[in-house]
């Protein structure tokens, strides 16, 4: 079963349900192949590196509504697993992070890439949307650096991570994460590891009985 997740690299909820998608699977019999889909939470350029926190207060109506809303998504996150460092994060545009996904699934590192994504945006408090530290993440996956470089400062997938950030519109998802199994069946939401196992063995069912 091809599993197909729609997601941001700096969506917290995308984190989280990246990690019990895979808590999920450990329970799973079946054989899955997952597939990385873009999705941008805002598409608006970043010009200067901000720290997230201000520019969530910025957006959602001041600093402590945001402090709020981080300190929510990392206790669930917490529960996951996960540790939100909220408080060294940087806002960043994804488009090139995407493209730099795209790279990496050409090469058989994506999962790797997809988590390390996260990981630097979440933990380590760098800045995703830099082309510098981009490559600087491709190469501690196992992806060679100067390729790396030389497509995100390139043209390469620009056009085809645009078409595909169109597509997931067209498409009709507005919310991320949203994983789609076996292409026709639509899961949003990081949903708990139960209920991703329901829906993967339920498809599965589905799809066996044609």
């Amino acid at each position: 079963m091809e599993i197909e997740i729609y997601a941001d690299v700096v969506c917290p909820w995308c984190w989280i349900g990246k990690r019990r998608l895979e808590q999920a699977l450990e329970s799973y019999d079946g054989e899955v192949t997952v597939r990385y889909r873009p999705f941008q939470l805002d598409p608006t350029p970043v010009t200067e590196p901000t720290p997230l926190l201000a520019a969530l207060g910025d957006k959602f109506g001041g600093r402590d509504k945001a402090e709020g809303m981080a300190a929510h998504v990392s206790k669930v996150a917490a529960g996951a697993g996960l540790d939100l460092r909220f408080d060294r994060a940087i806002a960043a545009n994804t488009f090139d992070a995407h493209r730099l996904v795209r790279f990496a699934t050409e090469h058989g590192r994506a999962a790797e890439t997809v988590e390390r994504l996260y990981r630097a945006h979440f933990l380590d408090g760098l800045d995703v949307g830099s082309v510098d530290t981009l490559v600087t993440l491709a190469g501690e996956v196992g992806l060679d650096e100067t390729e790396a470089r030389r497509y995100l400062e390139s043209n390469l997938g620009r056009r085809e991570v645009a078409a595909d950030l169109s597509s997931a519109h067209q498409l009709g998802v507005s919310s991320v994460p949203t994983f789609v199994l076996a292409g026709k069946y639509a899961v949003t939401g990081a949903q708990e590891p139960e209920t991703l196992l329901a829906a993967l063995r339920e498809v599965a069912q589905r799809e066996a009985d044609g």
